[in-house]
């Protein structure tokens, strides 16, 4: 397990609960879904950055899965980027994968 911290706000989450709401999606994968609006507004509620605002922003009409976060998922070597099928939306979108 691994602490990440969002930039905003100086709250964090763990490899851990990503990891397990992915899990609990039937998806192995989640679109990083980053918009610059009200969270009231964002159009993609299966995705990370929405995930992020509802659990741990301070702010959450703030993004929040920016692409420090990714990154920063991406160097645990817990998780990989790539593009894959929103579910929201059904295109290829930005993502992360739990790698095997």
């Amino acid at each position: 397990m691994t602490t990440i911290w969002l930039p905003y706000g100086q709250n964090s989450f763990s490899t851990d609960e990503l990891r397990n709401y992915i899990v609990e999606s039937g998806r192995d994968y989640i679109i990083q879904g980053q918009q610059k609006c009200k969270l009231s507004d964002h159009t993609k509620p299966q995705s990370f950055d929405y995930w992020l605002r509802v659990n741990f922003a301070r702010n959450p009409d703030t993004k929040q899965a920016v692409n420090e976060v990714i990154d920063a998922l991406v160097r645990t070597e817990e998780f990989e980027e790539g593009d894959f099928r929103c579910p929201d939306s059904g295109r290829f979108c930005k993502g992360i994968q739990i790698k095997e």
